[in-house]
């Protein structure tokens, strides 16, 4: 039997029909759909590990998965076959072969997202921006955001039903910048928690509308209660952005 072949995948997706990347009884999920395409082509069940687990509408522009195999693929004849039967919002950008030790999760070292807020309706953002009346300035929002950056207790700014018992989160990159009558927050990290950058988000618009400086921030790091953050901001407007090994 010939060695095992280890495949990592970079993988765009609109999220917005699907309960999320994870595979889920009774729901449509992202890692199902490719599973099942890919056992379609080589007719083996394989294991697609996923770099992170993105939410029920939560969008990607670069997840990173990887999956073991006995068979050696042309890659590129097996990425162009493999988007063919994929539907129209599942989309591998990139295929290679890694070492066999690679694991799309845990070997990952930064994770960023972006989240888009449109200012105007628009038929072609609306599945992907999150619609805000309220002026903005990313000025203002800039000032909030520094408040997060560096080694936090996300406590607050996490689903309280969350199954991870380390809260603790380093974010290297935090901010704001407007174009094109759009609005976008980029987010870096070692790591993130269920529903933090949606959390995050909410609460930096919230601070910003009442004229709160960074001291609210620090008050809601300091409280560890989910309570004391802002609500969370719609998923369509988030996106994996990109993953870092």
């Amino acid at each position: 039997m010939n060695p095992t072949n280890n495949y990592k995948l970079i993988i765009q997706y609109d999220g917005t029909d699907y309960a999320g990347w994870q595979y889920q009884e009774n729901a449509v999920t992202i890692q199902q759909k490719i599973v099942e395409a890919i056992k379609t082509l080589i007719n083996e069940n394989v294991n697609l590990i996923g770099s992170g687990r993105t939410d029920a509408g939560v969008h990607a522009l670069g997840q990173v998965a990887n999956f073991k195999s006995q068979q050696k693929m042309d890659l590129y004849k097996f990425k162009y076959s493999l988007n063919s039967i994929l539907p129209k919002d599942i989309s591998i950008i990139d295929i290679e072969k890694v070492q066999q030790e690679f694991h799309s999760r845990y070997d990952a070292k930064k994770r960023s997202y972006l989240y888009v807020i449109s200012k105007n309706k628009s038929p072609f953002y609306d599945r992907f921006s999150y619609l805000y009346h309220s002026t903005l300035n990313c000025d203002i929002l800039n000032t909030i955001s520094r408040s997060f950056i560096g080694e936090h207790d996300f406590t607050s700014f996490c689903k309280k039903n969350t199954g991870t018992e380390n809260k603790v989160c380093n974010i290297y990159d935090a901010h704001w910048k407007e174009t094109g009558g759009l609005i976008f927050f980029l987010i870096e990290a070692d790591r993130f928690l269920h529903g933090m950058v949606r959390t995050i988000v909410g609460t930096i618009l919230f601070a910003a509308k009442n004229n709160f400086d960074n001291k609210f921030v620090h008050e809601i790091l300091r409280a560890k209660d989910r309570e004391a953050a802002g609500e969370s901001v719609p998923a369509k407007g988030l996106f994996l952005y990109k993953v870092k090994y």
